[in-house]
């Protein structure tokens, strides 16, 4: 009697078992394409990346149907993402030209026009790694000089020949690394023949302090530092173009691009879009007035139209 029993349930729950095994296959592929559905947008570890990062990812969550991701990478620089990229673990980030062509290119004899090195870059990447160079932003997040706007004034300075005419009055202040890099002290020196007063080494987080006490008379700085408006300076024209540009785009596999065209589509209508100023501005609400980096990105797609 117990053998039947067992006969009978057994004949009872084997259908049912078909059915959920029939549903669980079924379900997979769904699963599948949902991973495939997906881009992971990842950014150096400072304010002006996580900025240019929230832009990207809130334009393409309206203007695609792809769900977008922020992969956070420990570390987060350019040779910690470049790899993650090439491998997969992220699909997207913004990146400067000067630091593709010297840093991950290992490249010499920087082109001086912005558009060449671009170009270069792009072409370099895309037969070198399978990797693409979308359009830039518009921004460039060069080294320059940077006073204070009384200072500026007050000598008629509008570039780095300008000020060269008058360094032997000016107390120059910069961290060490500038002082040790290839494109850094020396190398501006000699292409202006600069003859400082005198040239201060410090801490970073000293620099804009130690020049609006009137320590020093110039820094070097990034343009679109959001300490400049703080500190209500102003930068020069390197006139010489002796620093290589660092303009920014997003930088993205070929083959998720072949799978999804509508990113570059979606990442297009940002092309020139942000000015060095824009930049500044919005690096200075993140570090100054601690507003949130997607507020910020948010506030800055609506003001050029680019949000419904």
């Amino acid at each position: 009697m117990r053998k039947k029993a067992w006969i009978k349930l057994l004949l009872f729950i084997m259908p049912l078992l078909l059915v959920l095994s029939a549903c669980a296959r079924t379900e997979a592929p769904k699963g599948g394409e949902e991973g495939e559905a997906k881009i992971r947008v990842a950014s150096k570890p400072f304010t002006e990346s996580y900025i240019l990062a929230e832009i990207m990812m809130q334009l393409l969550a309206q203007d695609t149907k792809l769900t977008v991701e922020y992969k956070a990478i420990e570390g987060g620089t350019t040779s910690i993402l470049h790899p993650a990229l090439m491998k997969g673990e992220i699909d997207l980030y913004p990146e400067y030209t000067g630091t593709g062509w010297l840093d991950v290119l290992k490249k010499g004899n920087t082109p001086k026009d912005s558009q060449e090195l671009y170009r270069a870059v792009k072409e370099e990447y895309l037969k070198e790694y399978n990797l693409v160079w979308l359009p830039m932003f518009g921004f460039n997040n060069t080294f320059t000089l940077a006073l204070t706007a009384e200072k500026q004034q007050e000598d008629q300075l509008k570039t780095f020949s300008d000020l060269s005419k008058v360094a032997n009055q000016y107390v120059f202040g910069s961290e060490p690394d500038f002082f040790e890099r290839k494109d850094g002290y020396e190398g501006l020196v000699q292409a202006y023949g600069f003859q400082f007063k005198k040239a201060e080494q410090m801490a970073i987080a000293l620099k804009y302090p130690a020049i609006d006490s009137g320590k020093v008379d110039v820094i070097n700085a990034f343009s679109t530092d959001g300490l400049l408006k703080r500190y209500n300076m102003v930068t020069l024209q390197d006139d010489k173009n002796y620093f290589p540009s660092y303009f920014c785009a997003p930088v993205v596999r070929k083959d998720v691009l072949e799978k999804h065209p509508e990113i570059e589509t979606a990442l297009k209508k940002l092309e020139g879009q942000i000015t060095d100023e824009d930049m500044t501005e919005m690096n200075y609400k993140v570090d100054e007035k601690k507003l949130d980096p997607k507020q910020v990105a948010k506030e800055f797609l609506e003001s050029k139209g680019l949000l419904k």
